[in-house]
């Protein structure tokens, strides 16, 4: 009888009611007063049950935990769900959590479910594993009451849910000359140790948080305390990663569709965050200071509204990855604008890296460039140790006249579509590429002459 609404009464008590309105109908023919009492009965306990249902329910309060408190797509979360009755006693009742549509093994559980004996608290347990990043509403908790009888039915809403985050999941990036040959402590060979001997290293006086591996041994015996190589700086070695977020350069549409799950986004903008959470997880695992600036010179995740600080540019550490994931949970691309859909990069961009004089390498992650957009960041590169541009774009082939203006200004640049694996486009970004012929463009290496001077 799955055809019988349930919204108000279950499938028994609508046949009552129905039965009722039969016998009343037969009473007054019959003129059977015996009738009319069994009319009355079936017409009276569904509504009256449904009545004692609203006012004898007891009421709730639900906590849900998330373990861990934000997750990368792809991998699992455990969730804990604690309904906690307000009064002893009620009625069982069948709960349902609802998930968003992409996550389809919408969990059920039986109430009561207590923790101990008598206790008014129940718990229970569920994984769920989303499968792309964003920030979803997992809730809220629905419950279904029926009376001793079966006959009424009343759905509950326990609580409004709780947000998810679900940040991107970075891939693991091998060492390439983007990091210029720092440690993972910072520290960085300078020129003096050309040829390094035990009577030409330089040495001064060990200080608390050098590394005990720079203790220069003989010129500690000599001195009687302890010394250590001065050829060796530590640094606190910096970087900048643009990232591009402009609807137009990643072949998106002017009006995009928008659900309340769903980010405004295209396959090339996943691949600019893939990219973009993967090289800050690289970096920042080598104790680099990461600056995220986004197209027009502002604070990258401005606009993101998983970003716990909105206006933060600068991370370091474990928690300043974890930042950058979390920020780049519900980055969205931005929404085009009304008196000009193709919005250029700002000049304020590469004035901004090249007044700050960034210790490190420039990074930058956009869609397809204008010729202009290329003259803007190939400015930047004054502000560099080395400049590398990944542009996304579904097809390459229309990114050759940009990528010309970046490599002719000493970038390393690449083209890419999104379906192009990311660790590929990594290690191929460190290939040295041949420049152009000036007067073609060309991307590739100019012919050499045959005899006679033709080509």
């Amino acid at each position: 009888m799955s055809w019988i609404p349930e919204k108000v009464f279950r499938p028994r008590g609508w046949m009552m009611m129905a039965a009722g309105l039969l016998a009343l109908l037969l009473a007054q023919l019959l003129g059977r007063r015996d009738l009319l009492v069994a009319a009355v009965f079936l017409l009276a306990l569904p509504p009256l049950a449904s009545a004692g249902l609203h006012l004898l329910a007891p009421g709730f309060t639900v906590k849900r935990r998330f373990s861990p408190a934000f997750v990368e797509a792809g991998t699992t979360a455990a969730v804990t769900v604690d309904v906690h009755g307000t009064t002893p006693g009620g009625a069982s009742a069948r709960i349902t959590e609802q998930l968003p549509p992409h996550l389809i093994d919408v969990p059920h559980f039986d109430y009561p479910n207590p923790v101990t004996p008598r206790s008014l608290l129940s718990r229970y347990h569920y994984t769920l594993r989303p499968s792309r990043r964003g920030v979803f509403t997992i809730g809220p908790l629905t419950a279904k009451f029926a009376d001793p009888f079966d006959v009424a039915l009343l759905t509950r809403e326990l609580d409004k849910g709780e947000p998810l985050t679900v940040a991107p999941a970075a891939v693991v990036l091998p060492e390439i000359s983007l990091t210029g040959g720092r440690g993972q402590d910072g520290s960085r060979m300078t020129r003096q140790q050309a040829n390094p001997s035990d009577d030409d290293v330089m040495t001064r006086e060990y200080r608390h948080g050098d590394p005990l591996r720079r203790v220069h041994w003989p010129a500690t015996a000599r001195q009687g305390k302890l010394m250590v190589r001065a050829e060796e700086s530590v640094t606190t070695p910096e970087a900048a990663l643009v990232l591009d977020q402009r609807t137009w350069a990643y072949g998106g549409a002017a009006k995009m569709p928008r659900r309340a799950d769903t980010l405004a986004t295209t396959p090339a903008f996943e691949w600019a965050v893939t990219a973009a959470v993967s090289i800050a997880a690289h970096l920042l695992e080598r104790s680099y200071v990461l600056r995220v600036l986004d197209d027009q010179g502002h604070p990258g995740f401005h606009s993101s509204r998983s970003a716990a600080e909105p206006g933060r540019e600068d991370f370091a550490g474990q928690s300043g990855a974890l930042a950058v994931a979390q920020s780049l949970a519900a980055l969205e691309l931005a929404a085009p604008s009304r008196a000009d859909a193709a919005t250029p990069l700002a000049d304020v961009l590469a004035d901004r890296l090249i007044q700050t004089r960034r210790r490190g390498p420039v990074i930058a992650v956009t869609g397809l460039l204008t010729d202009a957009d290329a003259m803007i960041l190939a400015a930047a590169i004054e502000a560099a140790e080395g400049a590398y541009a990944f542009m996304v774009c579904p097809d390459p082939a229309h990114a050759a006249g940009p990528l010309n203006i970046l490599r002719r200004a000493g970038w390393q640049a690449l083209a890419v579509a999104p379906h192009t694996a990311l660790l590929q486009a990594w290690m191929d970004v460190d290939t040295p590429l041949a420049l152009p012929a000036p007067t073609t463009g060309s991307l590739h290496h100019v012919p050499a002459a045959a005899p006679g001077g033709r080509p």
